[in-house]
């Protein structure tokens, strides 16, 4: 019997940018100028819920969200980091690190469901991305 390959939702692909690939995850941005915004995806086949992850991988999933979060605040400052696993539209098991300002476009609501994303131009997305993966770069793979 041969393991199921990993493949990442195609909503997740079609509004996300790759960042890097964790141990466990590969994290994404949102391509959403208005907010700073990863999404980690635990590389792993038909998974939903956390409680689908064996306890060890609980911990390598909240300790990557932990470096993913430090990333985020050293890339893009915030006054409050936002963390979510909806998966109300997305059923496949995915962690939403957010950057919010005080003012931002949805603030002080949630970033879910507020307007229109508005993708960043190339060379911001450009500059972010370089940035976040400067700082995941000590946990990154090859």
């Amino acid at each position: 019997m041969s393991a199921a390959v990993f493949t990442l939702d195609p909503r997740l692909a079609a509004d996300t940018l790759p960042v890097a690939r964790l141990a466990l995850c590969e994290v994404r941005l949102m391509n959403d100028a208005r907010f700073a915004w990863l999404v980690l995806v635990p590389q792993r086949e038909a998974l939903v819920e956390i409680d689908d992850l064996d306890e060890g991988a609980q911990q390598a999933l909240w300790q990557e969200v932990r470096r993913a979060a430090a990333a985020l605040r050293e890339s893009a400052p915030c006054d409050k980091l936002n963390l979510g696993a909806l998966g109300n539209i997305v059923r496949q098991l995915h962690v939403h690190v957010v950057a919010r300002r005080e003012g931002d476009a949805a603030w002080p609501g949630p970033v879910w469901g507020s307007g229109k994303a508005e993708p960043y131009a190339p060379d911001a997305a450009a500059a972010l991305l370089e940035a976040l993966r400067a700082a995941l770069a000590p946990a990154a793979l090859p």
